[in-house]
């Protein structure tokens, strides 16, 4: 199959459902261009498409979804907006554009970010009772608010900013890899097979699946930002040295970190064996994740 082809249409019908439900502008104005001028800035929708994509292979129509799926892109353009602050990471540029903060000041950013996190939630509960157990969306927004929090995302990004200029070390370099990046990803497939009712050997199937691409995704993403360029990445490279990040290049070498993410994709991939070709997408991103340059 064409993944990128396929990653297009997803991309498609995510970004129109965004359009859609962002048409009618939020007041004070500035709150809502700020808003979706990250949200619009060009990203790759992974996470709501893992969603879509385990929902499918679960037998669902991944349409039926939608709302639950791009309530995860909110998350995610939440914590980047977040992420990018001077308090934080202080990046200047973001999917090569000036970064959230650098256009509407830290404030307003601040605020955008919360009305993400926020209207998340609302997204989620936006769906036809019908075709979705209310059971189901309550495990939903239990498993997104656990891996956006500080059991989760936020827990990973305090523990990467304290461990800045710190000797590196296995067990914290793990601890925020699977916490800052990997805890949404997982959670972003799971939602699909929540949503869908799955079984239990299917469920833990699609958790091994995310849990691994997950991880193997940040690693990619620290390989990346010693390896890339500010044109490939749409953002500052090299500043992961410049700050002292806990990383696995720092600990064990950009050639055994290439190595690592290899063997999370595959393992990733393994995990997918109990099901046949109507898996194929979900193994496909997960070589498309190992391969990108941005």
């Amino acid at each position: 199959m064409d993944i990128k082809e396929y990653i297009n249409k997803k991309q498609f019908v995510i970004d129109n459902y965004l359009k859609n439900y962002f048409s009618s502008p939020i007041k004070p104005g500035i709150l809502y261009e700020s808003m979706t001028y990250s949200l619009f800035a060009g990203g790759k929708r992974i996470r709501p498409i893992l969603a879509l994509s385990a929902y499918e292979v679960c037998g669902g129509n991944p349409e039926h979804i939608l709302p639950q799926a791009s309530a995860i892109e909110l998350i995610h353009t939440y914590s980047l907006i977040h992420d990018d602050l001077p308090a934080m990471d202080n990046d200047d540029l973001r999917r090569g554009k000036p970064t959230n903060h650098k256009i509407f000041g830290e404030a307003v950013a601040i605020l955008a970010g919360d009305a993400l996190l926020t209207e998340a939630f609302k997204m989620m509960t936006e769906c036809e009772i019908k075709k979705i157990k209310k059971s189901s969306l309550l495990k939903v927004i239990k498993e997104l608010s656990s891996a956006s929090g500080a059991h989760g995302m936020v827990g990973g990004q305090a523990q990467d900013i304290i461990s800045e200029k710190s000797e590196p070390d296995k067990n914290t370099l793990e601890f925020i890899h699977t916490h800052k990046t990997a805890a949404l990803i997982r959670a972003s497939v799971r939602t699909g097979a929540i949503l869908a009712g799955s079984k239990k050997s299917i469920l833990n199937a699609l958790t091994k699946y995310g849990e691994c691409i997950g991880l193997a995704f940040q690693i990619i993403d620290d390989i990346l930002n010693i390896e890339g360029s500010i044109e490939e990445l749409g953002k500052s490279a090299g500043t992961d040295i410049e700050k002292g990040k806990m990383t696995y290049p720092a600990l064990y070498g950009n050639e055994k970190a290439k190595q690592k993410s290899e063997e999370l994709v595959s393992s990733g991939i393994s995990a997918l064996k109990i099901f046949s070709s109507e898996a194929d997408p979900l193994r496909e991103i997960a070589l498309y994740l190992l391969k990108r340059r941005a």
